[in-house]
């Protein structure tokens, strides 16, 4: 089989490898489609945390099952599925308290182990989830609005809640959705005014501009007058996450699930004053993951939300650093195999 391999930073190269067995408990996935994230893009931009090289990337997936190993009852060859890319312990602390998201010792599959830029993947049937006859490319975004998902759960929004998600990447656009689905009000900030756009246009939502000198007058405006209670950080920028705090409203809270590889540094007295809740997301649970399959059904979340481009992966990697890298037009990429 062809996997399309990042041996180092600001590379991508294909490789020819023998396709795997499955083992006891996991089925080998014929790869239909996946994802392109901001982790695959920082990965190859050398600024992702949680990442070594060489490394085939690839963790938002959904496969047909083609053969299945030894000890393996509830899946069968030929069924559509999505992966849940997250592989925990089952011992640390937070696999026994209920957060399998963040063990220990997870291993996510496209960041610490090979993913599914390739044409077949081995893993474990109990990362997978059934789809039906859900399309492909639908169901391989089930993973990133997972994560949204797992982010306002954090937030434990109540119906009216006002909200500012800043950041219309995908992630964000998915916490808008879902957030705006829960009864929240929602107000979403993002320095591009294309994505702006995108937001009023595909999600009906008001989107404001944080560089904006006014951007705490118009924030107050469409809520209001008043602050957001709950602010939900996207961005992964040091510039937003720092101010982040600033923008609650006393006895708010700051949910970060962008992630900054480097140091944060919020103010004490505005975090204290307000008396404000910082917290992080991290991945998601099958919990989440059912929920999204739920809103996806009834029609509440679709890919149009942020799916914007399809790449082939025969050319991907001769396309990488131009169409996607470079391409301020995309917000989210799918590669059909």
């Amino acid at each position: 089989m062809t996997a399309l391999i990042c041996p180092e930073p600001k590379a991508l190269c294909y490789s020819r490898r023998d396709v795997p067995r499955p083992a006891p408990g996991e089925a080998l996935l014929r790869v239909l489609a996946v994802g392109i994230c901001g982790t695959d893009i920082h990965a190859w931009a050398g600024n992702q945390p949680f990442f070594s090289y060489p490394r085939v990337l690839g963790h938002e997936v959904c496969g047909e099952i083609v053969e299945t190993g030894d000890n393996v009852t509830e899946f069968r060859p030929g069924q559509r599925v999505a992966l849940i890319p997250y592989l925990a312990c089952g011992t640390c602390p937070a696999c026994a308290g209920g957060k399998p998201n963040c063990c220990e010792r997870i291993s996510v599959i496209g960041v610490h182990q090979d993913g599914a830029f390739c044409e077949f993947i081995s893993v474990p049937v109990s990362n997978l989830l059934p789809v039906g006859d859900l399309n492909p490319e639908a169901a391989a975004l089930l993973e990133p609005f997972a994560i949204s998902a797992h982010a306002v759960r954090r937030a434990a929004l109540r119906p009216g809640q006002a909200v500012l998600v800043s950041g219309a990447g995908p992630i964000g656009l998915g916490v808008a959705a879902i957030a705006d689905a829960d009864g929240a009000q929602v107000v979403v900030s993002d320095t591009s005014a294309e994505r702006r756009a995108h937001v009023t246009q595909v999600l009906g939502l008001p989107a404001l501009n944080p560089m904006d000198a006014a951007f705490q007058a118009h924030l107050r405006g469409a809520l209001g007058g008043l602050l957001p209670e709950t602010v939900i950080d996207a961005t992964g920028s040091p510039q937003a996450m720092n101010g982040a705090v600033t923008l609650i409203r006393h006895g708010g809270s700051v949910v970060f699930v962008g992630l900054h590889k480097g140091m944060l540094e919020i103010a004490d007295p505005e975090f204290h004053k307000r008396e404000a809740t910082v917290m992080g997301s991290r991945n998601a649970t099958r919990e989440d993951f059912a929920n999204v399959s739920a809103l996806m059904a009834a029609g509440t979340l679709h890919p149009g939300i942020m799916l914007t481009h399809h790449f082939q992966f025969s050319t991907l990697a001769e396309e990488f650093d131009t169409r996607v890298i470079g391409n301020r037009a995309l917000i989210k990429g799918i590669v059909r195999f």
